[in-house]
């Protein structure tokens, strides 16, 4: 391996030869910039120069040897340089947000205090560095879709029954034959190290401890075989949340890693082929910056601003993601390269829906991607409740989910009222690791436990199948919530 220093790797920082240090080592990602998920601007802010801090909490340990040719895995850095690199993180001041975040977490309150999943949120949005916030927390556009996914279960009430037998109730199901102990599983969602060193590992074990199934996202921070290594068990189980890229090959070497790492189900996420707008995402940068320079406007040259992509931020899989899937051909194709459980996430209409039971899936997702992706797409639980007036044999054919604006045990229920399996959570259970960790994600399952039970024993059941959806009923109106 050859030997290099900071002003050799300097000079290469353009478009057309862009080199970085990562972990003392140095690459040539020249090839990579426009196969990059986060698109190739991302990579050329940090060109030429040390790009540790920013590459090891989003990316798993085996990301660049599954993605850098082993030809431009160059060599090492010169014992200089490492030693001017470390002074240099050593030396580099705390940023305004970085004091922001060390005084939040200092004044953490104990989870004894967390009662309900909006503690749990707004408590770790306060931990949480501004750019790993506004990563969780952008949605499409206005986040009209995003917000509408929580309210309109406010259109949904219940029709109790009374003077049943509701001793020992019991809150547990299953998903796709595995048990849980509630009917919520952890959704598939990225980046989890962003918001704790930990990460996805946090979910895995957390989930272990409650006994609810974690789906992988397959953007995650960690490698899929140090997830899978965490489990509790062997028998814990895991799915795996994936997208369909175009290279089929490189698709069918995943699936294929996935299934010896022993995960039990594919969810084939079908919802974002093509790129959205999250606008808190890409106004991120400037938030920073103007933050930490209190305001006062470092860069006044508004024709070197213009030259900028505003719009590099969201691009994100744009060259790689295939935009050609189709009922007809994809899902038997997947089925002919794996035995694991196909489960479709992303469904907003009827229509999908049956074609997915048509098409053999063991499953479905009702999803709009959190509202993350198209605005104005229809809440997932209307299309729940649609789909059990307009096709209830849909149900008896195959497992229906959805995510999707769940806060509270009632919402939940709601969704089983009306014939989904289990519902599963994303941002809630990020949050949740983000400021507590493990525990974080354990207390989280215990206060959706209690709710779900309490919300049972009242509507007049013991276990999950005895809801049924004349519980439930759609009204046209809004309940306004208490101010408390």
């Amino acid at each position: 391996m050859a030997i290099y220093n900071l002003a050799q790797v300097a000079k290469h920082k353009t478009r057309s030869s862009c080199w970085l240090i990562i972990r003392d080592k140095v690459y040539d990602v020249t090839d990579f910039l426009f196969e990059h998920p986060g698109g190739p601007q991302v990579i050329l802010e940090f060109a030429g120069r040390d790009a540790t801090a920013a590459y090891v909490p989003i990316h798993p340990a085996d990301a660049l040897e599954k993605n850098i040719a082993p030809r431009n895995h160059l060599g090492d850095l010169d014992e200089t340089s490492v030693l001017d690199l470390q002074r240099a993180r050593q030396n580099k001041t705390k940023t305004r947000d970085d004091i922001r975040v060390g005084e939040a977490r200092k004044n953490r309150p104990p989870l004894s205090r967390i009662f309900n999943i909006q503690d749990m949120e707004e408590t770790a949005k306060k931990l949480l560095p501004y750019k790993a916030f506004a990563y969780y927390e952008s949605a499409a556009d206005d986040s009209i879709a995003h917000a509408e996914n929580a309210r309109t279960f406010s259109r949904f009430f219940f029709h109790p029954r009374v003077m049943r037998v509701v001793f020992g109730c019991d809150t547990s199901s299953t998903i796709l034959g595995y048990r849980t102990s509630i009917p919520v599983y952890i959704s598939g969602s990225a980046l989890a190290r962003l918001g704790h060193p930990l990460g996805e590992v946090n979910l895995t074990r957390g989930a272990y401890k409650s006994g609810i199934v974690q789906m992988v996202s397959s953007n995650s921070s960690l490698s899929y075989g140090h997830i899978a290594a965490a489990r509790g068990s062997p028998d814990q189980p895991i799915f795996f949340q994936l997208y369909k890229y175009r290279n089929d090959a490189a698709f069918v070497k995943r699936i294929q890693e996935v299934e010896a790492l022993g995960y039990n189900a594919i969810f084939l996420t079908v919802d974002a082929i093509v790129e959205p707008n999250r606008e808190m995402d890409i106004r991120a940068p400037h938030y920073i910056e103007d933050f930490e320079n209190q305001g006062i406007r470092r860069h006044p040259d508004l024709e070197d601003e213009e030259k900028l992509d505003v719009l590099s931020a969201t691009i994100n899989h744009i060259t790689v993601k295939d935009t050609e899937i189709t009922w007809e051909r994809t899902i038997p194709w997947i089925r002919s390269i794996t035995k694991l459980p196909i489960v479709v996430k992303g469904i907003q209409c009827i229509a999908d829906a049956v074609l997915a039971v048509e098409a053999g899936c063991e499953g479905i997702v009702l999803s709009n991607h959190g509202g993350r992706q198209l605005e104005y797409s229809l809440p997932p639980l209307e299309v729940l409740y649609k789909l059990r007036q307009e096709h209830p044999e849909v149900f008896r054919k195959t497992e229906v989910y959805m995510d999707g604006g769940v806060r509270r045990g009632t919402d939940v229920l709601k969704a089983l009222c009306l014939g989904a399996k289990a519902v599963g959570l994303g941002r809630a259970f990020l949050y949740a690791q983000s400021g507590y960790g493990e525990a974080g994600v354990v207390h989280l399952v215990r206060i959706l436990q209690r709710e779900i039970k309490f919300g049972m024993e009242s509507l007049g059941v013991s276990s999950i199948d005895q809801l049924s959806p004349e519980m439930v009923e759609r009204v046209d109106w809004h309940a306004i919530p208490a101010k408390l």
